[in-house]
């Protein structure tokens, strides 16, 4: 595999290849939040149950991380990545003639799954690919797909919306997502790694950074997702607002950390990754906390903030992974914790809060995951390989 020492021609080429892959990724998980509130309707069911989307999917994802950190470097990172682009397109392509919301809870397993495999794949490639001394940029460059995804997805689906009912949504993305399977099948370069006994699943799972940065990743992603798949129910359902206003707010929300993504690359090479980490997160809950107590007027306000410090948080983390683990089990450390990141996370969080909204009120539900998020932010010092 060609290994570039800087991030030029070429390698930049690769990385925008990355970003776009990462950008559907997201995309295909992030698509079912604006619409929510149309498949409550049409189906006829509550708030935890239409949350319950989100459990699922990320449900297969975890179980889809668990296998990949395993053999994923032995069958070789480039097939995992095409093969999971093109089960997702086949399964984007049913989904519209779903009939039932349990069928379209079973295809939302089965999509967390087939693109489960993405992220713990790339992250060797990327590591693999540029010089050490590049991985805080390309990583953020990297990640910084998720933000821009986040935050156009809303305004896409919105637009789509127009000529399409929200079952044809996923036909367009299904083509996208093939396209992308065979231009990166004929563009990329295979990398293969076999794992050594001393590199088995039960040896990493002993590990205490790899529980550490797993609550890190469960507070922060919870603060991310729950917080983004709650938001449209929150304003049309409870606050009685238009889908289209909540879809603003959803959308416009996720603008400001697009540029923090890649600013927090830059920082990471020159300053301490883990004071980075600890603000990122500190301020994400403090920021939870003040859109669960805000009025609709500066609720908007609170959410901006909130998304750019949490948005920080992920190509950190992403960093601190690979600074803490080696080359050998670095794919399968980040399979791990982000296994516990979705199931927890991004997984049974949005579903507490959907829950938390049918019981007592979504304010609720978001104020304290504020104070959960705030209490896990020391966390990081412990993380003495990080020093």
């Amino acid at each position: 595999m060609e290994h570039h020492a800087e991030l030029k021609g070429r390698a930049l080429v690769v990385l925008s290849l990355l970003w776009f892959l990462w950008f559907i990724n997201l995309g295909a998980r992030a698509m079912f939040s604006p619409i929510l509130p149309l498949i409550e309707d049409e189906f006829v069911i509550s708030h935890a149950r239409a949350s319950g989307i989100f459990t699922v999917q990320s449900i297969g994802y975890a179980i889809s991380l668990f296998f990949s950190g395993i053999y994923s470097g032995r069958l070789g990172y480039k097939k995992c990545i095409a093969l999971s682009l093109a089960v997702s397109s086949g399964l984007l392509f049913l989904i519209p003639f779903v009939k039932t919301f349990s069928t379209l809870m079973i295809f939302s397993f089965i999509l967390g799954f087939s693109i489960g495999t993405y992220l713990p794949s790339v992250l060797p490639l990327i590591t693999e690919y540029f010089a050490e001394k590049h991985w805080g940029k390309s990583i953020a460059i990297h990640d910084s797909a998720a933000s821009v995804s986040i935050f156009c997805i809303p305004f896409i689906v919105l637009f789509l919306l127009h000529f399409f009912v929200w079952r044809g949504i996923f036909t367009v993305m299904a083509v996208v997502f093939l396209m992308s399977a065979i231009v990166f099948f004929l563009v990329s370069d295979e990398l293969k790694i076999t794992h050594s006994r001393k590199t088995m699943r039960g040896d990493l799972l002993k590990t205490r950074a790899l529980w550490i940065l797993g609550i890190l990743w469960i507070f922060a992603s919870g603060a991310y997702w729950g917080v983004y798949f709650a938001i449209p129910l929150f304003l049309t359902k409870e606050l009685s607002l238009s889908i289209g206003y909540a879809t603003t707010v959803l959308g416009i929300s996720r603008l400001g950390g697009i540029a923090v993504a890649i600013m927090c690359g830059v920082l990471v090479d020159r300053f301490s990754l883990r004071k980075i980490t600890f603000t990122m997160l500190l301020f994400t809950g403090l920021f939870t906390i003040l859109v669960g107590v805000a009025s609709v007027r500066f609720m908007a306000i609170f959410l901006f903030f909130q998304v750019i410090f949490v948005t920080g948080f992920f190509p950190m983390g992403l960093v601190s992974i690979a600074r803490t683990f080696d080359r050998e089990t670095r794919g399968m450390a980040t399979g791990s914790v982000l296994i516990l990141s979705v199931l927890f996370g991004s997984g049974l969080i949005p579903y507490l809060l959907g829950l938390s909204g049918d019981l007592i009120g979504f304010r609720f539900g978001i104020v304290l995951l504020g104070i959960m998020v705030t209490a896990s932010s020391p966390l990081i010092f412990c993380l003495k390989e990080l020093e």
